[in-house]
């Protein structure tokens, strides 16, 4: 982990105690139905990269083999908290997204909801999660990105001219958009609330 990440990371350990609370409203209101539609299909042996305090642990089905890994120990002390209060078996793991600890095809399902936006380099990302991807598997991917509503998209595009530097965080990112130059097409995805949220379901190529 570099340096800038490790600054990051020391970010996201300072938001952890208090995350779930500041972030409620947003959730209800923005985030939890499109929990709802990538958990919900996720299949196996399942990897969820950025599990952050593990708001997506009671959206999976039961039977589903759950691993997670985050970068920020705090945020991964919470999930286990929470794995532990919805009675989810979970294996969580210190780990970068940008250099997963795990063998290629290693997973039926690769989960990441609001956490790509956090991540400096995408591509890298993506490319590491289809690498432990199995051919057929699922990559299912949620993320806020910039609006199709012009005036918001404005707005994004101030915000992160502070927020990124300050928190690492892209308000107009498209992590869709870099799997189409990654040569990967999704087999489904919407838009939804002003375009702000987008869900992506890609099938690995076998």
């Amino acid at each position: 982990m570099t340096r800038s990440h490790g600054t990051l990371a020391g970010y996201w350990d300072r938001q952890a105690p208090t995350y779930d609370r500041r972030m409620a409203g947003v959730e209800r209101r923005f985030f939890a139905d499109s929990r709802d539609w990538v958990c919900g299909q996720a299949r196996g042996a399942t990897l969820e990269v950025g599990i952050g305090t593990g708001a997506n642990l009671s959206h999976y089905p039961r039977d589903v083999q759950l691993t997670g890994i985050d970068w920020s120990p705090a945020m991964l002390h919470v999930a286990r908290s929470e794995a532990d209060r919805v009675h989810r078996a979970a294996t969580l793991h210190h780990a970068d997204a940008a250099a997963l600890p795990f063998a290629a095809e290693s997973f039926d399902t690769v989960v990441s909801t609001f956490s790509l936006c956090c991540i400096p380099d995408v591509r890298v990302a993506l490319t590491e999660a289809l690498r432990v991807l199995r051919p057929g598997g699922s990559l299912l991917l949620a993320d806020h990105i910039g609006s199709s509503f012009w005036p918001l998209r404005a707005l994004q595009h101030a915000v992160d001219l502070f927020s990124v530097p300050l928190q690492g965080e892209h308000y107009t990112r498209r992590p869709a958009a870099m799997l189409r130059k990654l040569g990967v097409t999704a087999e489904e995805g919407e838009r939804r609330t002003m375009g702000m949220i987008e869900r992506v379901h890609v099938r690995k190529p076998h």
